[in-house]
């Protein structure tokens, strides 16, 4: 069954507050395989002019998907996550994740389409400061395979 059309445009309150520690930073960049020393090494990132460690771009996936999944357990909305891939994922930064960022993340409904039989949900995160400023804006579109036989 298609997903509701009504749904385009509806907003999600704000998620707690995700605070941003250097040693999630480095986690992250150790995994990805990426040795940039600004995302290890306070004096490294302030030579480049950050206050301290900045983060890989890739690392606000976890926050940004974690707060997609108000938008995909929505009840109202009807969506078989079992069904669900991960279609696309961009990002659009204002500035870089830093440590010590406390950052909120607001889901927004972009688009519903079909395509194929498939539901193809595009989500909007934007992801903000303590101070309110914005950060960066995740771009996730999640692709509802159709049911055999649909």
């Amino acid at each position: 069954m298609a997903l509701d059309q009504s749904f385009v445009g509806r907003t999600y309150p704000p998620t707690a507050p995700y605070e941003v520690g250097r040693e999630k930073i480095r986690e992250f960049a150790e995994a990805v395989g990426d040795a940039n020393p600004a995302y290890t090494d306070p004096e490294a990132a302030k030579a480049l002019g950050h206050p301290d460690v900045i983060a890989p771009p890739t690392f606000v996936f976890a926050i940004t998907f974690k707060a997609a999944g108000v938008v995909i357990q929505d009840p109202q909305l009807g969506l078989d996550y079992s069904r669900v891939v991960h279609g696309d994922q961009k990002f659009a930064y204002q500035r870089p994740v830093r440590a010590g960022d406390r950052l909120t993340v607001t889901s927004t409904i972009e688009a519903i389409k079909s395509l194929a039989g498939n539901d193809i949900l595009d989500i909007r995160g934007e992801v903000h400061d303590e101070s309110g400023e914005h950060v960066v804006t995740a771009f996730t579109k999640l692709v509802a395979r159709a049911a055999e036989g649909e």
